[in-house]
């Protein structure tokens, strides 16, 4: 990869910027919304409805297997959208990957049961749960870049962190739709249909989200790489692992995120699960707080993207994943002691503020750990390789782990807290100087590395710098 360097574009048009925005935003929120309807209905009634046994917790952990099948597809559409959004463009990726997350969750909503056509509920339930994981693995990436490619100058964690905002109301609005039909419905009548509306709704997020995508522009740093002919000419994975400090930073980004996918896959998904199966709390109260704690993620984020750009993204990752290391602990204590509010407190400050912290700057983060040519791709490898043990197996550890421990939750806390440090000296070890300048949106800036040079001069790649 050459080190051709093209003259800044021209700055984007605010009204071009908030378009973009709102369609990075939206696009994620339904990604999220999808993705994570089925990990609510995973707690609650997957395991009753697709996978009945005499053992309970056996059901459970059979519908979290379909739940981490997900995470196991998400690679393969990582690598395919990232193979097509390096070669021929962010928009038209994202456009397909929406449609798909779309048709697959409204499909979910409208399934037989097993005991309406047996074996093969169970096995059509995981053929389109492995086609969500492929949308959602294409979709990351490119949303994220979409916002940070965009970005003016001196906005770039701001803009970041807009589509990591997207997780948030798509959690709220996931667990939200399941709080909502769950106190208007009775048992038998959620059991029956009731979840199935939740799922169907999908298909009117998706109109809305592609109307609105489709109506941008390509980003300015994949024009101008187009432009000068600067475009992978192999396949961009090949391209990325062939140089060693993309290889290096693929490792680093995928252990860095460890903590990350860990945290988030306890917070909002297995503390649904251990706070109505293991603590007996009413499963309304649940839901509605863990809603709550996404609403004050949704707001905390964007503070976390201005302190990326005031600090760097990461320190602030790094700093975040400290906070998560010592709250683990104390969050369980409270748990098991403190009741409905108690457990409402605990996830408004983990998952609303500590979980923000942190995930306001990861886009940010992982888009400088590669170049243009193939950044799309090296997101997505990073983001979704590391999601089936970060994130995809989580519920099934600590399940296991809280098995194992009879129903004392201490061993899984130290599994948590054990991802937390490692992702810390991840973190730690991506040098600043080394991290790439992500241009477009604003005027272009060289890297400044912290001992005076360039990236040639230390034998390293000289890749155009995006």
């Amino acid at each position: 990869m050459s080190a051709v360097r093209p003259e800044a574009p021209a700055p984007t048009q605010p009204r071009k910027l908030r378009t973009v925005v709102l369609s990075s935003l939206l696009g994620t929120t339904v990604e999220w919304y999808d993705f994570f309807l089925y990990s609510t209905a995973a707690g609650l009634v997957f395991g009753e409805l697709f996978f009945p046994t005499t053992n309970g917790t056996v059901g459970t952990m059979l519908s979290f297997a379909t739940f981490a099948v997900g995470f196991l597809a998400r690679p393969v559409g990582g690598l395919l959208f990232g193979h097509i959004g390096d070669r021929i463009g962010r928009k038209r990726t994202l456009a397909f990957t929406m449609g798909l997350m779309g048709v697959s969750t409204a499909l979910i909503g409208a399934l037989p049961t097993y005991e309406q056509v047996g074996i093969l509920a169970p096995a059509l339930l995981l053929v389109l749960r492995v086609a969500q994981g492929i949308a959602l693995g294409g979709e990351w990436a490119g949303a994220v870049l979409l916002a940070v490619e965009y970005g003016p100058k001196g906005r770039k964690g701001r803009f970041g962190s807009y589509p990591q905002v997207g997780l948030a109301l798509g959690l709220a609005l996931g667990t939200g739709a399941f709080a909502l039909l769950n106190n208007v419905l009775s048992d038998e009548a959620f059991l029956s249909y009731g979840w199935r509306v939740a799922f169907l709704v999908s298909l009117v997020l998706v109109a809305v989200g592609l109307t609105i995508r489709l109506k941008i522009d390509e980003t300015p740093a994949f024009r101008e790489l187009r432009e000068i002919q600067q475009l992978p000419q192999s396949a961009p994975l090949v391209e990325l692992l062939r140089e060693r400090p993309s290889r290096r930073h693929a490792l680093l980004g995928m252990l860095a995120r460890w903590g990350e996918g860990a945290a988030f896959n306890t917070w909002g998904v297995f503390a649904i699960t251990y706070a109505t199966g293991t603590l007996k709390l009413d499963r309304s109260s649940v839901l509605l707080s863990v809603t709550v704690a996404a609403i004050v993620m949704a707001v905390a984020i964007p503070v976390s993207g201005e302190l990326t750009d005031r600090q760097g993204a990461r320190r602030v990752y790094f700093v975040g994943m400290g906070l998560f290391a010592l709250s683990v602990f104390p969050a369980f204590w409270v748990f098991g002691v403190g009741g409905p509010w108690g457990f409402a407190a605990v996830l408004v400050v983990t998952l609303g503020l500590v979980h923000a912290y942190f995930y306001g700057a990861q886009g940010t983060l992982f888009a400088a750990l590669f170049a243009t040519q193939v950044r799309y791709t090296g997101m997505s490898f990073v983001y979704q390789m590391s999601g089936i043990f970060a994130s995809g197996i989580t519920p099934l550890i600590m399940t296991a782990l809280l098995a194992l421990g009879g129903g004392t939750p201490w061993a899984a806390c130290g599994y948590l807290a054990l991802t937390a440090l490692v992702s810390m000296w991840a973190t730690s070890r991506l040098r600043e100087r080394d991290l790439y300048v992500v241009t477009g949106g604003g005027p272009r800036t060289e890297p400044e590395p912290a001992d005076g040079t360039s990236p040639a001069q230390r034998g390293e790649s000289t890749a155009v710098s995006g």
